[in-house]
């Protein structure tokens, strides 16, 4: 954590292309007839891409990662989403 204390504040056009890309993967996710991404919340910093909320399958963790990281213009993807089993959070 300390080394993005470390980071300046972004800036208006940073923030902008920030909420461009994230809105891009968000339809991109919303668009993958693979899975079902109604649950799957979509952040973005710098080109980094933190994906979070849940999923119904192992699939979809994997499905959810490959679609952000498609997403032309994403530096990375970090994934905090977690796996709904029988109606209870399992493994990341």
């Amino acid at each position: 954590m300390a080394s993005c204390a470390l980071q300046p504040p972004r800036t208006d056009a940073e923030r902008a292309a920030d909420a461009e890309l994230g809105a891009r993967v968000d339809s991109a996710l919303m668009s993958d007839s693979a899975m079902y991404a109604r649950h799957v919340d979509v952040d973005v910093s710098r080109g980094i891409v933190h994906l979070s909320g849940f999923v119904w399958s192992s699939d979809d963790l994997y499905e959810a990662r490959r679609v952000a990281a498609s997403v032309s213009g994403v530096k990375g993807v970090v994934s905090q989403l977690e796996l709904m089993v029988g109606g209870r959070t399992g493994a990341r």
